[in-house]
């Protein structure tokens, strides 16, 4: 949330977030009297200076950019209009730091003091705070590493040398430097602390696995084919794959390992806790999993089959319906259906009658499912691949059901 609405500086957005009150007053709090409020004034000013200069190259480009003030950081996101040359996208990073330390250069010269005069830099308040919150943080931020303007421009460079893998390469390499000079730091006898270089480094590595996510969705197209994908490991393999973030191995699994090694109850237990209603759906069904599998951590449950969580129930009768115990399964989740409406349920109760060869009730179900309207992406694909459904395909109202449900998606 911002502190206040937003506001249009030069016709950009401008959000003022409360991080960033948050840091004047930690400047003002780190140093008593007046070169604390001198010092939050000039890195406040000098911030927005900063990320105004990256707005406004990134306008030139014909791109829309917008900015956002806050702890510790200051960001100047922009939407290209057309694809940006990679010297523009240098010149963009660029910009904010050259105007920062231009106009410092040029308020110092204004006040009658040089840049390279530290003696006659330090002899005053506002002398100093616009010397660092100017010239100083603008060449710290041109540092070759991420998420430093410095290491943009790199990677800008490198982009041409490695195409598609330059920020892999500036990610792995900015950590490399910073974890280095944080050693060096700690352990020497310098005047700089390590401390500032905490920030950058913890940055640095959320960049990394945000990196490391994106690459693995790009490979499987979707968060949900990823999570199958990992799902279908942890079954064939013995070992889970790696899930994308909140997602993990479902409970049918990690039962399927206790029961291997005798722990029975405890699978049993496993399985069953998951049908308490407050657990959360974070797995994928066991679609990979052996009939014989299948069967084994079935048999373990309690008679009558617990119930309490949609979503579990929903897998537990697709379970069944897979082990042809249909009659079992089709009046499971029709229960589940009474209780909780939805096109999944109505799909395995439609898939049941087909298979038990009442094709009047599954064209009903069918019916049903599609009228619940909450994964008609699925209904369409269980229609299309389900084997109880091939002698349906062709019946009157199943053929008008798959042209509805054409122009629903």
């Amino acid at each position: 949330m911002s502190t206040a609405p937003s506001l249009r500086i030069f016709g950009f957005p401008v959000d003022i977030r409360p991080g960033f009150v948050m840091l004047m007053a930690l400047f003002v709090f780190l140093n008593p009297g007046e070169v604390g409020l001198w010092l939050a004034g000039c890195v406040g000013l000098f911030t927005l200076i900063h990320e105004l200069g990256h707005a406004f190259a990134a306008r030139a480009t014909g791109a829309e950019a917008s900015i956002a003030l806050d702890f510790l950081a200051g960001y100047a996101s922009f939407q290209p209009t057309r694809a940006l040359k990679r010297w523009e996208r240098a010149g963009i990073s660029v910009a904010g730091p050259a105007v920062q330390i231009v106009l410092g250069i040029i308020v110092l010269a204004a006040l009658g003091t040089s840049p390279f005069d530290v003696d006659h830099i330090r002899s005053t308040a506002p002398t100093l705070a616009v010397w660092w919150a100017g010239p100083i943080i603008g060449l710290v931020n041109l540092l070759p590493i991420l998420p430093l303007d410095g290491g943009n421009i790199m990677m800008s460079g490198l982009d041409a040398i490695i195409p598609g893998r330059a920020r892999t390469a500036m990610i792995y390499f900015s950590i490399a430097v910073t974890s280095g000079a944080l050693v060096v730091l700690a352990f020497g006898n310098h005047a700089i602390g390590p401390y500032f270089l905490i920030f950058p480094l913890l940055t640095q590595l959320q960049m990394l696995q945000h990196r490391k996510t994106q690459t693995s969705l790009d490979r499987h197209g979707s968060w949900q084919q990823w999570a199958v994908s990992a799902e279908r490991d942890a079954w064939t393999t013995g070992k889970p794959g790696a899930f994308p973030p909140g997602m993990n191995v479902s409970p049918w699994f990690r039962a399927a390992e206790l029961a291997r090694v005798g722990k029975l109850d405890e699978a049993a237990r496993l399985l069953t806790d998951n049908f308490d209603a407050n657990q959360s759906a974070n797995w994928m069904p066991p679609d990979a999993a052996s009939p014989e599998e299948l069967a084994a951590l079935v048999g373990l449950l309690p008679q009558p089959l617990p119930t309490g969580n949609a979503y579990s129930e929903y897998v537990l009768a697709t379970a069944l319906a897979r082990l042809g115990q249909f009659d079992v399964a089709a009046r499971y989740a029709a229960d589940l259906y009474r209780r909780s409406p939805g096109t999944m349920p109505a799909v395995v109760v439609a898939q049941c009658a087909a298979a038990l060869n009442d094709n009047e009730l599954a064209v009903k179900w069918l019916q049903a499912a599609f009228a619940s309207g909450t994964n008609l992406g699925a209904l369409a694909q269980a229609i299309d691949e389900l084997p109880e459904f091939v002698r349906l395909r062709d019946h009157p109202e199943v053929t008008i059901l798959r042209s509805e449900l054409s122009l629903s998606l």
